[in-house]
C-alpha cells in the first residue's frame, strides 16, 4: 500500500468518528508521549541499583517509624537471646555481611517485620505465642528471607511506585530515597508482599533452620498455631495473613521440610523467653482513628493520591525524622485494609519507647549458643 493511499484512508477513518482530525492526531500524539514517559520511568527503575549503604538507610528509616508505633522492650536479656538465634541463621545466609540488627517490639499483638538492610522485628506477642527456639528461627527466618532476597526494594522498583526525576537515578539520589523509605514502611507495615514473595520467604525460613539444626517444618508448626488462634477472627490478621492462605503454606513449608528431624529446642526458650500469649480477643487496641487505619480496627477508604511535596537535598535520619508522626497524618499508610487487614494485632496498641537495645555478640557467644542446638 502506498503512502497516499495510508493518508487517504487514515483521513477517512479520522472522519468517520466525526472528530477533527487536528484532536485525533492531538489525542494520540499525547498517548504516545504518556506512554513513552511511562517506559523511560520503568527502565529507570529497573536499571536503578541500590547499594547495601542505601538500603541500610532505608531501613533504618522504616525501623524508626515502626518503633514509634509500637516501642521497644526494654528488656537486653530477651534481646540477647532473640538476637543469638537472629545472628546464627544470618550467617548461614548470602548476605552474612549485613549489620543484621534484631529488635523485640512492645505489644500484645503478634506480628513481625523486616526493615531492608538486615533490621528484624519481632513482636512480645509473637514470642509468647511461639512454643521453642525451632519456632522462633522458623519465624526469624522468614523475615529475614525478606530481607536476602530484597523483597520490599524490588517490589517498589517492580511496581513503579516511586517517581524519579530526569536526573534522579544519575544524580541527586536523596529524594528517590526518601520516597523508597516512605514506600517501604508501607510495604513492611501492611505486609504487602505478593504471593511469591511470601512463598519464598517460607523456602528461605525452612532452609536456614534445617541449615543450623533446627527442625526446618517448625515455622509451619507456629503458623498451626496462629491458625488456631485467629480462627474466628477476620481472615486477614496480623502477622503472615496475606496470600497464599495459611494452610497452603503450612502444607508447602512440611513438604519442603520432609521427615528429617531436627532440634526443638523447647526447653532453653521456655527459661529465656517469659512472655504469655494475650488472647486475640483480649488484645488493647489503639482507639479508632486515633493513629490512622494502622490504629484503628475498622476500614478506610483509600485517599486521592496526592503529589508529593518537594524534597530537600540530603539523605539520612535526621532528615527523615519529620515523616515518623501518627499515620493519620500520612497518606502512605492510609490504605483500603492493607494485606495484613484491619485485626486486633495490627490495631495493637504498643509501648512509649522506642529506643533500640544495645546488643553486644562474640564469636564465643555464638559458638557456645550453637552448642545447645540439640
Amino acid at each position: 500500500m502506498s503512502p497516499q493511499i495510508r493518508t487517504v484512508l487514515l483521513a477517512v477513518a479520522l472522519a468517520a468518528v466525526g472528530l477533527p482530525a487536528y484532536a485525533q492526531f492531538g489525542g494520540f500524539d499525547g498517548a504516545l508521549k504518556k506512554a513513552q514517559q511511562a517506559k523511560e520511568q520503568k527502565d529507570k527503575l529497573d536499571d536503578l541499583t541500590i547499594s547495601d549503604a542505601e538500603e541500610r538507610r532505608i531501613g533504618e528509616d522504616v525501623s524508626a517509624k515502626i518503633r514509634k508505633r509500637f516501642g521497644v522492650v526494654q528488656d537486653p536479656a530477651v534481646h540477647k537471646y532473640v538476637t543469638l538465634v537472629g545472628t546464627t541463621l544470618a550467617r548461614a545466609t548470602d548476605r552474612p555481611n549485613l549489620a543484621w540488627t534484631f529488635v523485640v517490639l512492645d505489644t500484645d499483638g503478634v506480628n513481625a517485620f523486616a526493615s531492608p538492610g538486615g533490621i528484624v522485628h519481632i513482636t512480645r506477642g509473637a514470642l509468647g505465642l511461639i512454643r521453642s527456639e525451632a519456632e522462633l528461627a522458623g519465624v526469624l527466618g522468614h523475615e529475614i528471607g525478606h530481607v536476602t532476597h530484597k523483597h520490599t526494594v524490588n517490589a517498589i522498583r517492580k511496581g513503579k511506585l516511586v517517581q524519579l526525576g530526569n536526573s534522579a537515578a544519575l544524580s541527586d539520589r536523596a529524594p528517590m530515597l526518601e520516597q523508597f523509605a516512605n514506600r517501604a514502611y508501607t510495604m513492611v507495615l501492611e505486609n504487602s508482599f505478593d504471593r511469591g514473595d511470601e512463598l519464598d520467604a517460607d523456602s528461605v525460613g525452612v532452609e536456614l533452620t534445617r541449615a543450623v539444626g533446627y527442625a526446618p517444618a517448625a515455622l509451619g508448626d507456629f503458623l498451626a498455631h496462629l491458625a488456631e488462634r485467629n480462627k474466628n477472627q477476620p481472615e486477614k490478621n496480623g502477622l503472615f495473613a496475606s496470600h497464599p492462605e495459611t494452610t497452603e503454606r503450612i502444607d508447602k513449608i512440611r513438604r519442603l521440610a520432609g521427615a528429617k528431624p531436627g532440634a526443638v529446642v523447647g526447653a532453653r526458650y521456655k527459661t529465656q523467653v517469659k512472655y504469655e500469649a494475650v488472647a486475640v480477643t483480649s488484645i488493647a487496641a489503639v482507639p479508632d482513628g486515633s493513629s490512622g487505619l494502622t490504629g484503628s480496627t475498622k476500614a478506610a477508604k483509600e485517599p486521592a493520591p496526592k503529589e508529593d511535596a518537594p524534597k530537600k537535598k540530603g539523605f539520612g535520619l535526621g532528615a527523615l525524622n519529620p515523616t515518623v508522626k501518627p499515620e493519620k497524618e500520612s497518606t502512605q499508610v492510609s490504605a483500603s485494609g492493607g494485606a495484613r487487614g484491619v485485626g486486633p494485632d495490627r490495631a495493637a496498641k504498643g509501648g512509649d519507647n522506642p529506643a533500640l537495645v544495645k546488643v553486644t555478640l562474640t564469636d564465643a557467644d555464638l559458638a557456645q549458643f550453637k552448642t545447645g542446638i540439640a
